[in-house]
């Protein structure tokens, strides 16, 4: 049996193929463990040409499985079996398929996992509202942002099924799946930051250091006047290949209104790497912005903290968190000027259909698309509520009104300006940093409060409501002994499969 070429094979299995090429792969067909106890490498001999994918559950029924992959008759090909809860008995069957229909069916084959060998924060599932209204399908991706071990997937049970531990005990600061079935991993130790592309069972592809000395040289020649200091909070991979990545930087200035001398402020890049992770396209806060505008006072100018690429018109959409902004960025597909198109927010280019500014997003996280339609967007935003301005324009926490987080739904006109809150929900909390929300594939809202409790209580809460007013709380997951940076529910761990 000749193993599969490596250009032919998918992006997910590359690694193995570089196992194979040293002579290091040399299973037969059968189902082995990896460095991972929670992932599983299938291996089937291929003798028929179509699409091959594993199915695995705890007992024959299965339930789960993984992507289809092309295969070549004469080939072995090595599939990653991940989703699985640990120390746990599970059987698994490879099949191979043509348009649908199964070829072949391998025998079942039974596998155990391993024990976790960090343990996760404490977990526990609820249904606080008791209701009738479903949830949701799919798994929970969790980052706690603060630990080498902090890049998590549960299922809706609360169950661990995949982590992600750097070797190098580095932090794990964002993780998200990539188009290929990879991972895009962001970690850093000290002022270093580095993005990694990983496979399911945690082996490194590639990866690039904030210090890579050719990066700042190509930065340079773009144009970019800027003394780039590490990757942060936010990373898009595209599906041409491309990775839009959101950087820090730092300008001095002299004698700025209210701070005398020197004064080195704190802004951001957004970085566009080609697919070889090579810099063709930059943007940065300091070309258009007024460093004199900083709601959260200096350094720390803009501490912008999510990006969103839409695919309708090539343009991007930056949340700036200290401006309450999000911007939209003139960006088409790398050939855009990068231009602020609008600005989105109290003090911004919109009018909102209510003159009360209490009802404007303050110091707000993770934006996410919900339907875009030319001009007509509408988007979910988790709004922490930071300095937020009462109906009389005096800001929370400053004795007239205390903070409040929520999770809120708004509507934008691009052509008129015109701008509507059509949706929120007040879980009765202040989560001060952090939080993500998305809507779900059932139309529900869900919502992570990184840090929504006082002192001592450590701990985070992500929430599923139905969008209806009032809404109904319909899965709550609770966090204790770490904090939640975002949380929030992917299909599954492969691209194109939903798992119940």
């Amino acid at each position: 049996m000749k193993k599969l070429s490596m250009h032919s094979l998918p992006l997910a299995l590359l690694a193995f193929d570089l196992l194979l090429a040293l002579g290091c792969g040399t299973n037969p067909a059968g189902v082995y463990s990896t460095r991972n106890p929670l992932v599983a490498e299938y291996i089937v001999n291929a003798h028929l040409t179509g699409e091959v994918q594993v199915d695995f559950g705890t007992d024959t029924s299965y339930g789960r499985s993984t992507a289809a992959y092309p295969i070549t008759p004469g080939y072995s090909f090595p599939i990653l079996v991940a989703g699985m809860k640990p120390s746990t008995t599970y059987h698994m069957r490879a099949k191979i398929m043509s348009s649908g229909t199964a070829l072949w069916t391998d025998e079942d084959r039974v596998f155990r996992t391993g024990a976790i060998p960090i343990l996760p924060p404490t977990i526990r599932v609820t249904n606080p509202s008791g209701g009738s209204a479903a949830q949701s399908s799919g798994v929970e991706l969790i980052m706690l942002g603060s630990s080498p071990a902090s890049a998590f997937v549960t299922d809706r049970q609360g169950n661990v099924i995949w982590y992600y531990a750097s070797p190098d005990r580095n932090d794990v600061s964002l993780i998200k799946p990539m188009p290929n079935g990879h991972m895009l991993v962001g970690v850093h130790k000290a002022s270093v930051a580095e993005i990694r592309e990983i496979t399911l069972e945690g082996d490194t592809v590639r990866a690039l250091s904030s210090q890579n000395e050719a990066l700042h040289a190509k930065l340079q020649k773009l144009g970019c006047d800027c003394k780039f200091l590490f990757f942060h909070h936010d990373f898009v991979p595209l599906a041409n290949g491309h990775t839009i990545v959101l950087g820090q930087t730092t300008k001095d200035f002299v004698n700025l209104p209210g701070y005398r001398g020197i004064t080195t402020v704190i802004g951001d890049l957004l970085v566009d790497l080609d697919e070889k992770w090579q810099p063709v396209w930059f943007w940065s806060t300091f070309d258009h912005l007024d460093v004199n505008r900083h709601l959260f006072g200096l350094p720390d100018w803009t501490h912008s903290n999510a990006v969103l690429y839409n695919p309708e018109d090539g343009n991007l959409l930056l949340s700036v968190r200290h401006q309450s902004w999000l911007l939209y960025i003139d960006y088409k597909n790398g050939s855009g000027s990068g231009d602020i198109l609008w600005r989105l927010g109290n003090q911004g280019d919109f009018t909102l259909n209510t003159p009360d500014p209490s009802q404007w997003f303050y110091a707000q996280h993770f934006p996410s698309f919900i339907t875009i339609n030319g001009s007509q967007i509408s988007f979910a935003v988790f709004d922490n509520g930071n300095f937020r301005l009462d109906s009389t324009g005096v800001p929370c926490g400053s004795g007239a009104s205390a903070c409040y987080s929520r999770a809120a739904i708004f509507h934008v006109d691009q052509n008129t300006k015109q701008a509507e809150l059509l949706w929120e929900y007040l879980p009765g909390f202040f989560s001060f940093w952090g939080g993500s929300i998305n809507q779900l594939q059932n139309g529900n809202l869900e919502f992570d409060m990184s840090q929504p409790f006082s002192p001592p209580r450590v701990g985070s809460r992500v929430m599923e409501v139905t969008q209806s007013t009032p809404a109904e709380v319909v899965w709550q997951l609770d966090i204790g002994g770490g904090f939640a940076y975002r949380a929030y529910r992917i299909p599954s761990l492969y691209p194109n499969v939903t798992w119940p």
